[in-house]
């Protein structure tokens, strides 16, 4: 249950109202930078106690908890932020639906140089054989198929065979994934879904990292070395 240790430092917060120095302290953010969060309308404002005073609570905690995951781990624009909020927010949208949106959003697909048609029937190939259901206008399709053609302008392509072996690694990757958000209300889903895919992919990627280190090591008989 991965996902649900990715939201533990998001829903870890006291059912209590505080003032903006407090709010200040539990999220770890200055108070000019949660300001700026509320003139943006990524953060909602809290209940008014005067002209010039507004109380928060833990759904204020959470909400800027979230926007710096988005922010400084997975390092997207605002706009692109907003419109992840905008998906966890809206109570009529199925789980799949924010899956879809948190994914396009986090792909920001807007390369100038568009993947050969080559690539491209690879990736529709990969998704045959699995099986899978995707949409046409997925942009992780064209990354997927970008990617493909770096590789092979540097002589170094990927057989089809190993495009399979990776597609069943993340296929019981995002089994575990999905199974882990079902059980939760729909908000508290929602936000999994999106820190889950920020936050997981760095650890895959370092995950992978480590295990080609000790392979290498194994296979040609050395021992670990420091990084220099």
């Amino acid at each position: 249950m991965a996902l649900q240790y990715w939201i533990v430092g998001l829903s870890n917060v006291k059912m209590s109202s505080m003032w903006m120095s407090e709010l200040s302290e539990r999220s770890r953010l200055p108070v000019a930078t949660i300001k700026f969060y509320l003139r943006e309308g990524l953060l909602p404002v809290g209940e008014s106690t005067g002209a010039t005073r507004a109380q928060y609570d833990d759904s204020h905690v959470r909400r800027l908890r979230l926007i710096r995951a988005l922010v400084e781990v997975a390092g997207l624009r605002l706009d692109t932020v907003r419109a992840i909020l905008v998906a966890v927010d809206d109570e009529r949208l199925p789980l799949h639906e924010v899956v879809g949106t948190a994914h396009v959003r986090l792909s920001d697909d807007d390369a100038a140089v568009a993947p050969t048609d080559r690539s491209r029937r690879r990736v529709d190939g990969l998704l045959r054989r699995r099986r899978w259901r995707v949409a046409p206008e997925n942009p992780s399709r064209a990354v997927l198929a970008r990617a493909l053609d770096s590789l092979d302008e540097l002589d170094q392509p990927v057989p089809d065979a190993l495009l399979d072996e990776y597609a069943a690694a993340m296929s019981r990757t995002a089994r575990r994934e999905i199974s882990a958000v079902a059980g939760f209300e729909p908000d508290r889903a929602t936000e999994m879904v999106v820190v889950g895919t920020v936050l997981l992919e760095p650890v895959l990627l370092a995950i992978r990292r480590l295990a080609q280190t000790h392979v290498s090591s194994v296979r040609l008989n050395r021992p670990a070395v420091r990084s220099r």
